[in-house]
């Protein structure tokens, strides 16, 4: 499992099941849309902080940003 590959895919399906930009979850979380886009990248590995921020702002418990899911194993073929 690659944890930056886990998060950044999560981070990204819950953003769009919210139906919201980069620049809008940026916006709640406080953080630069060019670091979302990073992070949903897997260019970026993120403080605790950050990733509670993010968590808050999706509105999901924190644990969920971490979970592999089959998307996730899709997402490696």
């Amino acid at each position: 499992m690659d944890i930056v590959k886990v998060f950044g895919t999560n981070v990204r399906k819950y953003r769009r099941e919210m139906g919201i930009s980069q620049e809008k979850l940026a916006e709640l979380s406080g953080l630069h849309r060019t670091y979302i886009s990073d992070i949903e990248r897997f260019k970026r590995s993120i403080s605790l902080e950050n990733i509670q921020r993010l968590a808050n702002s999706l509105e999901v418990e924190t644990y969920k940003l971490f979970l592999e899911t089959e998307q996730n194993d899709n997402d490696k073929n």
